[in-house]
């Protein structure tokens, strides 16, 4: 399954949105460390929101980790990013990572959704971590959400079903107390959060576009594996398009889609 880092970025400020308020939680401080040694963006995307961590913390080392080669292209292709000399990027699966005994800060933004083991794999990750590190997650929380709803529900009931059998997850997150009672359980000092953000999209199909970049994904490379002809994909795709467009009714100010994240954050003592 392959990523459009030019799709994905075409909503860059709304998807940046709960990244930065992500880690503005991090109140890095450790006794003996003026910086975290070295800071981990699982699930770094395009790499410009990593870069905002190297800006950050100059004098630690930031590495963005992504298992997409296109979207570690498209930061390797940004010439903003190359004035950070301390920022590098790896091509690598999430679930194949472990924290390192440097790893102070690890941030992983609108990522774990795609990770069906995330939740075995964090109380490892957390209890790997070293003393006073801080690690940072968020995941969307909107897979209840009419654009998901619709989207498995009409993915279930055509002449595409059999090829989307399976495809599209109901329950790929926690809610914020599942995650905070992970942190707990690990030793941290942890917090825990939700917020829906009223975005307001412009354009026709906005919540179509906008999916087409993330959750829709996985139902378009069944389909188009299981029908080159692509003729499958757009019976699939109009039938949602107008099930999106009653749901979300467009005003003289644009589409407002309302989008709830997950937030967790904590501190290892």
């Amino acid at each position: 399954m392959r990523w459009d880092p030019s799709r994905y970025a075409a909503f860059a400020d709304d998807r940046g949105r709960p990244f930065h308020d992500l880690v503005a939680q991090v109140a890095w401080s450790a006794d003996t460390r003026e910086a975290p040694r070295r800071v981990v963006d699982l699930g770094c995307g395009p790499g410009a929101l990593t870069a905002t961590l190297a800006a950050r913390w100059r004098s630690s080392r930031v590495v963005g980790i992504d298992s997409s080669a296109e979207m570690l292209a498209s930061a390797g292709a940004d010439p903003a990013l190359a004035d950070l000399p301390n920022l590098s990027f790896e091509l690598g699966a999430i679930e194949d990572w472990t924290p390192g005994p440097t790893d102070d800060v690890v941030v992983t933004n609108a990522a774990l959704q795609w990770v069906p083991s995330h939740v075995a794999l964090l109380p490892r990750w957390l209890d790997a971590m070293p003393s006073g590190s801080w690690f940072a997650m968020q995941v969307p929380g909107n897979f209840g959400s009419p654009s998901h709803a619709l989207m498995r529900s009409i993915g279930a009931s055509g002449p595409w079903a059999p090829a989307l059998d399976g495809v599209l997850r109901s329950d790929p997150v926690l809610d914020p107390a599942g995650y905070l009672g992970i942190m707990l359980d690990a030793g941290f000092v942890a917090r825990a959060w939700e917020t829906t953000y009223a975005q307001l999209l412009p354009g026709e199909d906005p919540v179509l576009d906008w999916v087409r970049g993330t959750g829709l994904r996985p139902a378009l490379a069944a389909l188009d594996a299981a029908d080159p002809s692509g003729a499958l994909t757009a019976e699939y795709v109009d039938r949602y398009r107008a099930a999106l467009r009653e749901a979300y009714q467009a005003s003289a100010h644009g589409t407002v889609y309302p989008f709830r994240r997950v937030f967790a954050v904590g501190r290892k003592p």
